[in-house]
């Protein structure tokens, strides 16, 4: 089924929701859709789950609206998606950004339909740099993002996917020219505004605090070749601050795993929900 949900402030949010049994929730990256989860979701519904995933405000085919482009509003929106969907002992998944929208669903609306969570490429706890995260992503890296978002995004998304994303900027990599345009398709769906303050909303949330409402079990994937998300400025920190999680540490994965390692995160993350 395929349909969509208005939020209390007039969005309107476009959703998938594939297959049943217990439910399963995936949150999608920056500034893909989630379509991105398609591989997993057929997986995982050819395998006994309800997999439901939303486009984002402003991306993909939900409203493209001026206003609540913040991890606050992501959080809201997510939790009016459960509750009119009347959701219960569900799992969360995050992607990159998506992990953020997880981690303050929880902190804001608490954990009660919760059973597991799993965080993937994630942003959380923080990822710019700070006294407190010396492995954290300096501001001007992020001004660049924005700089380039303004001038040329087209070419900023061509870029992202070509190189760093999927790491086919790496010598022994196998490029595959449909992610290439797969992650471009996606991203240009995303309305400009959306797009450009969803940088601030990934960048410069704290979601220490959010982590520490996290009391389900709860599993950390990683790549340690992720040029995006560094492994040491997030993953490990995650893992230490979640009392019930463990870190899976993917060997010369790049950030964009959900697609160039997705035959064994569909196995990892089925192993973990039917546990």
């Amino acid at each position: 089924m395929n349909d969509t949900i208005t939020t209390t402030d007039g969005t309107r949010i476009f959703f998938r929701d594939w297959g049943s049994g217990t439910p399963v929730v995936f949150c999608h990256g920056w500034p893909l859709t989630s379509a991105s989860w398609e591989a997993q979701m057929v997986f995982l519904a050819e395998r006994g789950f309800r997999v439901i995933a939303a486009d984002r405000r402003g991306h993909g085919q939900s409203g493209q609206v001026w206003h609540g482009h913040n991890m606050n509003t992501y959080a809201d929106d997510l939790a009016q998606l459960c509750q009119e969907l009347n959701l219960s002992d569900a799992a969360l998944v995050g992607f990159s950004m998506g992990s953020g929208e997880v981690a303050r669903y929880i902190g804001r609306h608490g954990g009660a339909r919760v059973r597991k969570v799993a965080l993937i490429s994630a942003v959380t706890p923080s990822l710019l740099w700070s006294p407190q995260n010396a492995a954290g992503l300096p501001m001007e890296v992020f001004n660049g993002l924005r700089e380039r978002s303004v001038i040329d995004r087209a070419q900023l998304y061509r870029d992202l996917a070509n190189g760093p994303f999927f790491g086919f900027n790496r010598p022994a990599a196998k490029m595959s020219q449909g992610a290439i345009d797969w992650f471009w398709i996606q991203a240009m769906q995303a309305a400009a505004k959306a797009a450009l303050e969803g940088i601030r909303a990934f960048s410069e949330a704290d979601f220490t605090k959010d982590l520490g409402y996290i009391d389900v079990p709860t599993l950390i994937i990683h790549g340690d070749d992720d040029q995006i998300v560094p492994i040491e400025a997030v993953a490990r920190r995650s893992c230490q601050l979640i009392p019930n999680s463990r870190l899976l540490v993917y060997a010369g994965a790049p950030h964009g795993l959900i697609e160039t390692h997705k035959a064994r995160l569909n196995a990892d993350l089925f192993d973990f929900l039917s546990e």
